[in-house]
């Protein structure tokens, strides 16, 4: 059986990435790690994705007149690779509906919240003002509705008061780095389909997504 091939969407310093590298280091993601694509030169994920001999490839989205000719130039070079699934691993555009379109049920992105709270930025900031109880991070099927796909599953975590918003994004990034490989082997070993009525999973309909951690 021919390998699974991935490719990796950053804007960073790719934490996100570094953990599918290790993942698969480990032989846990089931796919191979075939591109890494940024639209920032210069930065630590190309470095991450030298590191472990994965091709880089940059395109810069200030160098095009619209958003629907980056993508459409972004479109391009993945499909040069054939992915089976598109990882957003910190990818800061959003992604025009025809980009969307094209890699639709393989595209998957992951958002520092328990969405449907909180699309969006400052999410961490927000779920402290509002003394939430919980708070945590999903990974969503990518569709037009930015931050708004069909939820597959959340890591979750009780939240103090004390905490500062620096002390949460680095508990949330280690749940992060858990949650999204985890997600993504699931998969790429066939337990995880997006179809027209919602997100299956081991053959049955998710009604809720599943809740990986709970700290």
């Amino acid at each position: 059986m021919q390998e699974k091939k991935i490719v990796v969407l950053i804007s960073g310093s790719g934490s996100n990435l570094q953990a599918f590298i290790d993942f698969e280091k480990e032989q846990k993601l089931g796919g191979k790690i075939v591109a890494v694509l940024s639209n920032k030169k210069d930065v630590v994920g190309l470095t991450r994705a030298k590191r472990a001999a994965i091709d880089t490839i940059i395109i810069e989205h200030s160098k095009f007149n619209s958003r629907q000719a980056f993508d459409q130039a972004m479109a391009d070079e993945i499909n040069n690779y054939q992915p089976d699934l598109v990882i957003l691993a910190g990818f800061m555009r959003i992604l025009t509906p025809d980009f969307v379109k094209i890699f639709n049920g393989k595209l998957l992105n992951i958002h520092p919240s328990l969405l449907p709270k909180y699309p969006g930025l400052h999410t961490h900031k927000k779920a402290l003002e509002n003394k939430d109880e919980f708070h945590g991070t999903s990974v969503h099927f990518v569709t037009e509705k930015l931050d708004g796909g069909p939820l597959i599953a959340q890591a979750k975590m009780a939240l103090e008061n004390s905490h500062s918003e620096q002390q949460v994004m680095a508990r949330i990034q280690k749940l992060e780095h858990q949650l999204y490989p985890q997600v993504a082997a699931w998969y790429l070993n066939g337990r995880l389909k997006l179809e027209k009525d919602g997100v299956y999973f081991d053959h049955k309909k998710l009604q809720q997504p599943i809740i990986l951690t709970q700290v």
